[in-house]
């Protein structure tokens, strides 16, 4: 089995995210010997952003010439979206930034959204060409917005459920900690209750 950990916190050792994750991960190793995982930070090894001349590597945008640096940015698409395809399951770290993801991992989504490897447009609407595989999202949000007032400001877990479901991936489990900003007491219990699920989601998710 081929496991994709992404961390995209840039809090560090800090991050509750990467806590959350690294945790996924151990769980993942003790049930599923043998399995190789493949580790991505993505605030160390940071992603440009897409642009233009970048997209045009896995889009069609019309006939270009591209210097040295473009033509090394579309040989990093091809790495990504290859690493992601081969990958069983995707472990991703999300901490909440302002109601939605780090910038950071949202560079990485866009290099792997691509029409004819990931998901395609038919007269019917796009089909996503990602199925069978299997994401947990390890979500740090430092407020309650998963119920209550704050939960139509969720752009963070919506999003990538949504994003993932596109891409054909309808096992999205989500491990959460939240009102991690509501002092050290509410944060320690927040983190405990998250840790204390992933044995039992590690579990289904391995044995889809």
């Amino acid at each position: 089995m081929k496991i994709l950990h992404l961390d995209s916190s840039i809090l560090a050792e800090a991050s509750a995210s990467r806590l959350l994750s690294a945790a996924i991960i151990r769980n993942i190793e003790r049930q599923s010997v043998g399995a190789k995982v493949a580790y991505r930070d993505l605030v160390a090894d940071s992603i440009p952003h897409l642009t233009g001349d970048i997209a045009a590597g896995f889009r069609s945008l019309g006939e270009r010439t591209f210097d040295a640096a473009t033509l090394a940015e579309h040989t990093r698409s091809e790495m990504l979206v290859t690493e992601f395809l081969a990958s069983d399951v995707i472990v991703l770290a999300v901490p909440m930034y302002n109601f939605s993801i780090p910038s950071q991992l949202k560079a990485w989504l866009d290099r792997i959204a691509q029409v004819g490897r990931t998901f395609r447009y038919t007269e019917n609407g796009p089909v996503g060409l990602s199925g069978g595989r299997r994401v947990i999202i390890a979500s740090a949000r430092g407020g309650l917005y998963s119920e209550g007032p704050g939960a139509v400001m969720d752009f963070q877990e919506a999003y990538l459920t949504a994003f993932f479901r596109f891409l054909g991936i309808e096992d999205v489990q989500i491990i959460r900690a939240e009102k991690l900003s509501r002092g050290p007491a509410v944060r320690s219990e927040a983190l405990d209750a998250a840790v204390a699920r992933i044995p039992a989601v590690v579990t289904q998710t391995l044995t889809v």
